[in-house]
């Protein structure tokens, strides 16, 4: 479906001075101007979206502004006013003693066919947050969404500035069947909100702005009652989101919380951790990249949980071509990968991957430290991705008590035919044995496997008392690390010496 905008533009340029509208006319590219500019003792400009033009060569002076002032609706306390039955916005700045010194004229577009990108979404009746930089097309949607599901349903629009559904007592047509509540001030807006619900019995809720914590919780009241929400915040992006501790609420809230051990163990995490404090405000969020591309994070409960844990689940992208198809993709998730000075990376980077593996290993770790995994597929180079949904695991690693238990999660790892790798210890050397077994690093594997065992057998000497210290074969730095890191798990003492390339580790008692 092509997009079809109306945009009532004589409306706007009727009340500029016939000078400035004059100018506007002989340009004549009305399809791409988004404002007009005056401001006093500069000349007037107009901004395109390619670039501004100005307009007038002389100075804007008081009697200009106040002739748009005397032709246009009245002045909220945001400062927002209108022309009833359009879209339009001009927005004002004020000096210090409240006189009107400057003016932004916005040209108000509806767009129709803007929401077909995410309609199956609002259609589903999950609460949906559209998230974007100013002037991407947030309010555009906005006025989109609550037509259409005026269609269907009963759509309450809480219009704080007139921007949704225009200025005037009667909405523009763009919002189609939905009602609208005019909100006297802004700092209202919470108030109207909840007034919505208790006095209009809406099936949905439209909000445009929440920028509060007092509607950030009447979002929230508003959502445990059952009625879908619709809205717009401030912030790009789902991580922007989480960082405002103004709004984070709408996504469900952070708060730090202190693990037990046994729980601590289990996560692979330290004690003290951020948690989502609860259930989000809005199911899904959209990110709107640009107006033909957005950013879908379609559980939002998920998405948050994994970003508080380290991960970073892949939003679904859609674009919407010029020919009206939408196709749907993944972003590519961020791969774990060693820094250039890796101590294996040299080593490592002569290797590949054996034919019929992926290019990029999907852990699905339980109960292990995801700290050690990532330091472990570092160290060794490796494309490491862990992931929380084992349907995504390429394989499960877990220790040995937990696979004793047989939990769900390993029961459903080896129907669905994933590998299970059992490691002995919640170690970086054993997570750096696993994985360099599974990418097949060269015939250095049996080496490697063969220190860290004379280790193993030396440690095992010296607990035993049969030697008072063990000298081991020479090995490569990384190596040693690894014989260096097995003796202070058995807690003895170690330490490198000699020259290389026949510098070697020696292992002491304790006594």
């Amino acid at each position: 479906m092509a997009l079809e905008i109306t945009d009532d533009i004589d409306a706007l340029v009727d009340v500029l001075p016939p000078n400035i509208a004059a100018a506007l006319r002989e340009i004549d590219r009305f399809d791409e101007l988004l404002e007009v500019v005056l401001d006093l003792g500069r000349p007037s400009e107009a901004r395109y979206v390619t670039g501004e033009v100005q307009l007038t060569d002389h100075e804007i002076g008081q009697d200009t502004i106040d002739y748009v002032v005397a032709r246009i609706g009245d002045f909220g306390d945001d400062n927002r006013a209108g022309i009833e039955r359009t879209l339009h916005r001009i927005s004002a700045i004020r000096n210090r003693s409240g006189r009107i010194i400057g003016l932004t004229c916005r040209v108000g577009r509806a767009v129709y066919g803007t929401i077909d990108i995410i309609r199956d979404v609002v259609e589903s009746g999950n609460s949906v947050l559209l998230l974007g930089r100013p002037g991407v097309g947030k309010t555009t949607m906005l006025r989109e969404v609550a037509r259409i599901l005026a269609e269907t349903k009963r759509v309450v629009i809480v219009d704080t500035s007139n921007e949704i559904g225009g200025d005037g007592d009667i909405p523009h047509p763009a919002v189609g069947r939905a009602r609208r509540m005019q909100v006297s001030t802004p700092a209202l807006q919470h108030a109207v909100m909840i007034e919505a619900v208790e006095n209009h019995m809406p099936e949905v809720i439209v909000i445009d702005e929440i920028g509060t914590e007092l509607e950030a919780s009447a979002a929230r009241t508003i959502a445990e009652r059952g009625v879908q929400l619709v809205g717009t915040a401030h912030g790009q992006t789902l991580d922007n989101l989480m960082m405002n501790p103004t709004l984070c609420d709408l996504v469900g809230g952070i708060q730090t919380v202190t693990l037990s051990d046994e729980e601590a163990r289990r996560r692979g995490t330290q004690k003290s951790v951020l948690e989502r404090k609860s259930p989000p405000t809005f199911d899904t969020v959209v990110e709107i990249q640009d107006w033909d591309r957005v950013a879908l994070r379609a559980d939002v409960a998920e998405a948050v949980d994994a970003i508080l844990r380290g991960r970073s689940l892949a939003p679904e992208i859609r674009v919407r071509h010029p020919s009206g198809e939408i196709e749907s993709m993944y972003a590519e998730p961020e791969v774990v990968a060693a820094p250039p000075e890796s101590p294996f990376a040299a080593a490592a980077s002569r290797r590949r991957v054996p034919e019929g593996r992926p290019s990029v290993l999907r852990i699905y770790p339980y109960g292990l430290n995801q700290n050690r995994i990532r330091q472990a597929s570092r160290r060794l180079n490796l494309p490491v991705l862990l992931v929380n949904d084992l349907g995504e695991a390429d394989a499960l690693f877990t220790l040995r008590t937990y696979y004793r238990k047989r939990p769900q999660v390993i029961a459903d790892a080896e129907r669905r035919g994933t590998p299970v790798y059992v490691l002995r210890n919640n170690t970086a050397v054993q997570m750096e044995s696993y994985l360099a077994e599974i990418f097949g690093l060269s015939a250095e594997t049996d080496t490697v496997q063969q220190a860290l065992e004379e280790a193993r057998t030396g440690i095992e000497q010296v607990m035993a008392g049969q030697r008072n210290s063990v000298r081991l074969a020479p090995q490569e730095s990384f190596v040693r690390r690894m014989q260096h890191e097995l003796a202070r798990e058995a807690n003895l003492f170690s330490r490198s010496s000699g020259t290389e390339p026949r510098r070697h580790v020696t292992i002491y008692s304790n006594q």
